[in-house]
């Protein structure tokens, strides 16, 4: 069946097909009386249902990586927290040093993206991700141990170099298992983990803080060595744990197996898992303009996310709040922002559209900005303008990478698409962390709010013109005739560039 096209008149007999298992081969294209079609007319086993297949999945799949990437992102802004417990101080921090700080993570980060996806496939999902986990929990324990600010920066290379595989590889492996129109709210709940990583981050910070002085250690080491140490440990089990491919998932019968690459088989064409993905690759992915214009869509939001996600605590310390207090009201927009994007994405997978639900996030995180930029003495209107932001900005990222990716079609071009489109959006922390400078906080922060501004406008820009670009080639398609004589191994290689395929809008 994968192997190649079934012709009318001409059917492929089961046993030209691979893989068989034994005498029990299954295969989803031959009628049986006891089983059901799923929407696109692919036959499930009959032992079970496409729903519980799917909820089964969903629980693998989904939680794990989740948690993965909600430490990931805790370890990685974490600093943000510990700053408040004089961090600064114990450091000698002056002036934009710490902003160094911040940048120094994704230089690492942004370059190792592509080489860490090509990894993950390699070498299986399970061994990649779990030992990158370890090494990162390792790397903010050994954070909580620097005496200086030569410590700090090496600590934090280290953290960008461990951590750069996660978001993609997750990212991309979720995509391996998901049809488009299921994916968003699987991508939103995962992606909503930066969101629930923001307030249990901030709920930890309140709590830690207050051992503040044990061992010798103010809070800002606590944080880092506790929840360093939570990751290690998490990664470990995980080990055990994280899911695989569909081709290489033992934890799904044969049948399983088969009926899921079928029905993805069907959703976006051959995945060509069997095949190495090589520098040709690469670069045959780099010709289509699409994707460089997907590196900006996401590109344009990383600014103000981590803009926010690196200086909330100290812009929220402004209105007047205590160490503690200011930890404690970080936690409501990021919970906020959570519910939003789960809202979002349910309705974006009912209606199975994505464009009008990447914009009207983006708007909100607009009017955020706007009321931040023109008031500066309401400090309870400013705290909800907060809201406005995060609900705004983290419910349009996973929409936006999510369409993206799942727009590219077979393991080569989605593996390095979703690498690139990650890895170059990732620039743009190195330009949140100089957007909020200290001595911009007497002007209200106004540049660096001004700046975030700027950067969701690109956004915006960016997600009509990938609209507009996706639309024509849809109808271009439609126009023009289907059978163009490619063979199966063809259209393989041409992934979503194939004339069958049909992008989602």
């Amino acid at each position: 069946m994968f192997g190649r096209e079934k012709k009318s008149g001409s059917p492929v007999s089961s046993l030209e097909r691979e893989p068989q298992y034994g005498n029990n081969f299954y295969d989803p294209d031959v009628p049986r009386a006891d089983s059901e079609y799923d929407e696109l007319n692919v036959q499930c086993p009959s032992h079970t249902t496409q729903r519980k297949l799917v909820a089964k999945i969903d629980l693998r799949v989904i939680p794990v990586l989740s948690i993965l990437y909600l430490l990931a992102f805790l370890d990685r802004t974490n600093i943000a927290n510990a700053s408040i417990y004089k961090l600064r101080e114990d450091l000698n921090l002056q002036t934009t040093q710490y902003n160094t700080a911040l940048t120094i993570f994704f230089v690492p980060y942004i370059a190792f993206e592509i080489p860490s996806n090509i990894l993950l496939k390699k070498l299986k999902p399970h061994v990649w991700l779990s030992g990158c986990m370890f090494l990162f929990g390792v790397v903010t324990i050994c954070q909580g141990l620097v005496q200086n600010y030569s410590g700090l920066l090496a600590t934090r290379f280290l953290l960008g170099v461990a951590e750069s595989g996660m978001f993609p590889g997750s990212f991309y492996l979720i995509g391996m298992w998901y049809k488009r129109s299921e994916a968003q709210r699987r991508y939103s709940f995962f992606f909503g983990s930066t969101s629930l990583a923001g307030a249990f981050g901030g709920l930890l910070a309140s709590a830690i803080g207050k051992m503040s002085g044990m061992r010798g250690y103010n809070g800002w080491r606590w944080i880092f060595i506790l929840e360093g140490t939570l990751t290690a440990v998490v990664a470990i089990l995980f080990f055990f744990i994280i899911p695989s491919f569909p081709e290489d998932a033992n934890w799904l019968t044969a049948e399983e197996r088969e009926y899921v690459k079928a029905r993805l088989y069907k959703d976006q064409g051959r995945s060509a898992a069997e095949r190495k993905i090589g520098f040709r690759d690469v670069v045959n992915v780099f010709k289509d303009y699409k994707i460089i214009v997907g590196g900006f869509m996401y590109f344009g939001l990383i600014v103000p996310a981590y803009g926010y996600a690196f200086f909330a605590p100290g812009i929220i310390q402004t209105y007047g709040y205590s160490p503690i207090q200011t930890q404690l009201h970080s936690v409501p927009p990021w919970a906020a922002s959570f519910t939003f994007a789960m809202i979002v994405a349910y309705f974006s997978d009912k209606l199975k559209h994505r464009f009008a639900f990447t914009l009207l996030p983006i708007f909100i995180a607009i009017a955020g900005f706007g009321i931040l930029i023109t008031v500066h003495t309401n400090h309870r209107l400013e705290y909800a303008a907060l809201f406005f932001v995060t609900m705004g900005v983290y419910s349009a990222m996973p929409v936006i990478v999510c369409w993206f990716t799942m727009n590219l079609g077979g393991h080569h071009r989605r593996a390095v698409g979703t690498a690139w489109q990650i890895g170059f959006g990732n620039i743009g922390g190195i330009i949140a962390t100089y957007s909020f400078l200290p001595q911009d906080k007497p002007k209200f922060f106004k540049t660096g709010y001004s700046i975030c501004l700027a950067f969701i406008c690109l956004s915006a820009a960016s997600c009509v013109v990938y609209a507009v670009s996706i639309l024509m080639q849809n109808r271009q398609r439609d126009r023009s005739p289907r059978d163009l004589g490619l063979t199966e191994y063809e259209k393989t290689e041409k992934g979503d560039l194939s004339p069958d395929y049909r992008y989602l809008f």
